[in-house]
């Protein structure tokens, strides 16, 4: 009996040798089940031949006539151009790489038939480069019983050598080489065909398919593989949550006292929100198993003060917490909260970035491996080899979807050198859209800051055009000379930082000779941190009143007194970004403006952007549109892991079959254990490596 498909090297195949190999494997194809399951991502109809009459701009069609002249055009480009007719209509053929031999081939009274695109040429409809062949040589063009298949390719390899291929890991196809996994009953109450008969489908679909159907991934065959594919994300999930839970962890069996002493040197009480939230880390502290918990809660929702009554119960059960930030601005404002919270209660809070150097980072690392620093604030710079901790039981992630996963693995690793893992709390002012809470995050307990504190003011959102710049400063001007402040956020489509702060350099000498009466600082990722600091501590303290800045402060500031924020050219950012520079307003009394200063003409997707900043300030809608526009790959910073790159599913399109997927996953988990690594290693072959994330 022949080997399963998912064990026999594609090499086995006539026509590949090992440097076609190399190309497949461009393409994450390496074996024969790799090549069923690379499916077409369009198909042609090339089952009949089109009247040249009935032809519209854009078909793709067959045609058959008669050439009634060729000649060689000379434009900008040398051309071979054909005319043929068929009764209904003429119709042109431009070859722009062609033979004297070609030229001979097509001469007048020659009937052929060809494919191609129908294009508006300056002679009426052409078709560029068809594929073409002379009747009387027998073609086969247009005799097709089955829709032709294209598939995605990679450089040197072409459309008919990859449908070649496809054809022979076809043939190889049988019931007991392609294993179905999914039982009887998982498929027959969701209706989902066999495996192998939907792979044959997909690559060949008959000629009464519903184009349309499969152009929007809709058909019954297209489901049960996308079906099977979001099920082994799902088991992978179930299976890291399991995984975690026989773990051990320290327990914290109360809150204790300095939990309290925090909270009654503060000038405000927690929300219901935030208390509620605390009782859930609380439950998962005491269960000896790991937390893996997600706080989301709003821009200003309060979830530092969660995160610090967390670092209260554990510092005072013995153990060390770390907090970790994405960017030093973060790190820094949370460095700020967590120093004048827990330095008065007699603990040493312990920085730990890039830019603490010499003998002040020698002394902040012997104070973490002595523990004589319980908490210890930082960025990536946490993750590094030479960073040991003394008792490290909770490790306080803000903005996670912004690091790497195995960024987050070697943090769990220094928990483990003790002995037991980290608790986890992990942090998101970015609200999780279902569709990803359902998929990416279902290994994670999520709690939801759904209160803002009292005092917010909801931000009302102008979108106004670069033309009318001029109308922006002076409304900068007024609200400045009434005692309000104001952020100016530059941005720029180059990712480079040296050109993003020159953007925000040149912007602020500009604003400063328009604003002649007004202080004006600028905040940039060049400046030296304690600079950085000390603009944000004049901007607090009102000695500014306006501040230039790039997008490094997104996150982390936090100015009552700051009720107007422009922004340009916010077409170029995602929404979840400007939903967070737009949180930095809003947080006093005074009524707040967001203005979103766009250059014209805006693009579709910047047209979608900016209509929804100005329709909503629901954290959740905006990231419901976000995952739409960007995708889950950009959302969830896993692209370069390869972790949420689909193979068939698309979780946007597919988001309807969530809940029966995790329905089946539970079942299939309970009832069929034994078939969850087949079906894992069929679709995320590298699962193993990312269940301890």
């Amino acid at each position: 009996m022949m080997d399963d498909l998912d064990t026999q090297d594609v090499r086995e195949l006539k026509g590949v040798g090992n440097a076609m190999a190399e190309k497949l494997a461009k393409l994450h194809i390496n074996t024969v089940q790799d090549l069923l399951f690379h499916l077409p991502i369009r198909y042609q109809d090339r089952t009949r031949v089109v009247p040249i009459g009935q032809l519209r701009f854009g078909d793709e069609a067959v045609i058959e006539g008669v050439v009634t002249g060729c000649e060689i055009k000379m434009g900008k480009r040398r051309s071979l151009l054909c005319r043929m007719k068929d009764g209904t209509g003429t119709l042109y053929l431009r070859f722009f790489h062609f033979s004297a031999a070609q030229k001979k081939q097509l001469e007048s009274g020659k009937k052929i038939r060809c494919f191609g695109e129908v294009r508006r040429g300056s002679t009426g409809f052409e078709m560029y480069h068809p594929e073409y062949k002379l009747i009387d040589e027998g073609s086969t063009l247009g005799e097709s019983d089955q829709l032709t298949p294209i598939y995605p390719l990679t450089d040197g390899l072409t459309q008919p050598k990859i449908r070649q291929l496809c054809e022979q890991a076809l043939e190889r196809l049988t019931p007991y080489n392609l294993k179905e996994w999914l039982p009887d009953e998982i498929r027959q109450p969701f209706s989902l065909p066999n495996l192998a008969d939907a792979i044959r489908f997909l690559h060949h679909p008959t000629t009464d398919a519903n184009l349309e159907q499969l152009k929007a991934g809709a058909h019954p065959a297209q489901y049960r593989l996308s079906f099977e594919e979001l099920m082994a994300h799902q088991l992978s999930l179930i299976g890291k949550k399991i995984k975690a839970k026989e773990d051990k962890a320290i327990q914290v069996t109360e809150s204790g006292t300095l939990a309290q002493r925090l909270l009654s040197q503060l000038p405000f009480s927690p929300t219901n929100a935030q208390q509620r939230v605390f009782q859930d880390i609380l439950h998962d502290l005491a269960s000896g198993h790991p937390m893996l918990r997600l706080v989301q809660g709003d821009v200003g929702s309060g979830k530092t003060l969660v995160a610090a009554l967390a670092t209260a119960a554990v510092v005072q059960a013995g153990f060390q917490v770390a907090i970790m930030a994405p960017t030093e601005i973060l790190a820094e404002q949370h460095l700020t909260n967590f120093t004048q919270w827990f330095t008065p209660l007699g603990l040493k809070v312990a920085w730990m970035a890039g830019k603490v150097k010499g003998k002040a980072r020698e002394s902040e690392l012997a104070d973490i491996a002595s523990g004589a620093a319980q908490i210890v604030v930082g960025t990536h710079a946490l993750f590094q080899e030479s960073i040991v901790f003394d008792r490290l039981a909770l490790a306080i992630i803000d903005e996670q979807h912004r690091f790497g996963v195995h960024q987050r693995m070697a943090l769990r690793e220094k928990g483990l050198k003790q002995g037991f893992q980290p608790h986890q709390l992990i942090m998101t002012a970015t609200p999780i859209p279902r569709t990803l809470a359902m998929s990416a995050y279902a290994d994670l307990d999520c709690s939801i800051i759904d209160e803002l504190p009292p005092g917010r003011t909801p931000v009302n959102t102008i979108v106004v055009s670069d033309q009318r710049r001029g109308e922006v400063i002076e409304r900068v001007k007024q609200g400045c000379q009434e005692g309000k402040q104001a952020y100016w956020v530059c941005t720029l489509i180059d990712e480079s930082e040296a050109l993003q702060c020159q953007a925000a350099e040149d912007t602020a000498i500009l604003l400063q000779e328009q604003l002649s009466n007004l202080k004006i600082g600028l905040v940039h990722g060049r400046l030296k941190a304690q600079e950085k600091a000390d603009i944000m501590a004049r901007f607090k303290a009102g000695e500014l009143q306006l501040l230039v800045a790039t997008t490094v402060i997104e996150v982390g500031v936090d100015v009552p007194n700051a009720s107007l924020m422009v922004i340009e050219n916010p077409e170029r950012l995602g929404l979840a970004q400007l939903h967070q520079l737009r949180g930095r307003v809003g947080r006093g009394q005074a009524a707040s403006h967001c203005v979103l200063l766009y250059k014209a003409p805006l693009g579709e997707q910047g047209k979608a952007r900016l209509s929804t900043m100005r329709e909503t300030s629901d954290g959740f809608k905006i990231a419901e549109k976000d995952l739409e526009l960007r995708g889950p790959g950009e959302l969830l910073g896993t692209r370069q892991t390869g972790l949420w790159e689909f193979k068939v599913a698309d979780l946007q399109r597919d988001k309807a079959l969530l809940d029966d997927v995790q329905q089946a996953a539970v079942q299939l988990h309970q009832r069929y254990p034994e078939r969850i690594p087949p079906i894992l290693s069929r679709w995320l072959p590298d699962h193993a490596r990312y269940l301890n994330v």
